[in-house]
């Protein structure tokens, strides 16, 4: 709980920074620093939809679709923080989605054999009213910017409700614990010098509690073939063909979620998603990440906030600080309003026991 209390007040901090024009003087300080080593594999930013309702699904966040060496290791902990302002209802339903989650996973993969590895990822989770609410009406009142009505609520207030004929949820007071855990295996069944085509199926166990929003309380399995029971990514690397020094990935896939008893007689059962990233090498141990992450709507409702297909755009950096450790800062945006957290922040810590390409 202190990492996730350290995380939010770094994240609150953003935002004063850029409304006082520091940001680039940050930035251009860090750069400046010298390089060093040579830089592992391009990755996508690790990005989840933490959306309340959204989060209880097991969509699989994007990853490069090389394959762990064989024999060798990677230890990625990401951390991130999403403020969350929804409000809406219609003749039938009523949406209320208002507070803060808290998220730190770590994610272990191992190259088992030649182009193939697993991949298990374990998080933890928080949910409350947060400490947010204040710096980002600020910031939506520095810029003139409209807020959707979240400055006439209370601040950092906790409150998840749906209400409809078919059924809802309430939930108001704090909560935190282990989320779902996941496990994938991913197999690389493509390979030429400049890509990478791979893919994965994965299982997330229902272990978090869904009363307190912090798992699906059902187990997951996802198959991009599109059978019934399992789940199936498919996934692309590859380096620009051309002299510009970026690399692109992506995915698409399909889940079929299993049934989620806080969410029963709501949810939808068969969930495509897809996502695409480019990363750009602007020097030796530097990259600028650019994302879009896509899935469909977690809920059969005419509400937009769980009832849209949702659309969210990342943009961040990479800085390889040290051989074989590497450190991602980054911002998510909801660009299809209210399907997505307000603002997530996002930090992950990247460790590969091999430099291989």
């Amino acid at each position: 709980m202190f990492a996730l209390r350290g995380f939010k007040c770094l994240s609150s901090l953003l935002p004063l920074l850029c409304a006082q024009h520091r940001c680039a003087g940050v930035l251009v300080a860090i750069v400046a620093l010298p390089a060093v080593g040579s830089a592992p594999v391009s990755e996508p930013l690790y990005v989840k939809n933490l959306s309340p309702v959204a989060g209880l699904f097991g969509l699989p966040s994007q990853r490069a679709a090389q394959a762990t060496p064989h024999g060798e290791w990677t230890v990625d902990l990401h951390g991130s923080l999403a403020n969350h302002y929804v409000n809406e209802s219609n003749d039938t339903q009523y949406l209320n989605l208002d507070g803060e989650t808290g998220r730190l996973a770590l994610e272990l993969r191992y190259g088992f054999i030649d182009n193939w590895d697993l991949q298990l990822e374990v998080p933890w989770l928080d949910q409350s009213g947060g400490d947010l609410d204040g710096v980002i009406d600020d910031w939506h009142d520095f810029w003139g910017m409209s807020d959707g009505g979240r400055s006439g609520v209370p601040r950092d207030v906790l409150d998840y409700r749906y209400i409809s004929a078919q059924g809802g949820f309430l939930m108001q007071d704090d909560a935190s614990g282990i989320g779902d855990v996941s496990v994938a295996v991913s197999h690389a069944f493509y390979r030429d010098d400049n890509s990478t085509v791979s893919a994965a199926l994965g299982y997330k166990f229902g272990t978090g509690d869904d009363d307190e929003f912090l798992g699906s309380g059902a187990d997951d399995e996802f198959l991009g073939s599109g059978a019934d029971d399992a789940y199936l990514a498919v996934r692309f690397s590859g380096a620009q063909m051309s002299d510009l020094p970026l690399s692109w990935h992506g995915q698409v896939g399909y889940l079929r979620a299993g049934d989620s008893n806080v969410l029963e007689g709501l949810q939808e059962q068969n969930l495509w998603f897809a996502g695409l990233a480019m990363d750009w090498r602007v020097a030796q141990n530097w990259s600028v990440i650019a994302q879009l992450d896509s899935h469909a709507a977690p809920l059969d409702s005419t509400l937009t906030g769980v009832g849209d297909d949702a659309v969210m755009a990342t943009v961040g950096t990479r800085w390889y600080f040290a051989p074989q450790w590497s450190v991602d800062i980054s911002v998510v945006e909801d660009i299809r309003v209210e399907t997505a957290p307000d603002v997530t922040f996002q930090a992950s810590l990247r460790y590969r026991s091999s430099m291989s390409k």
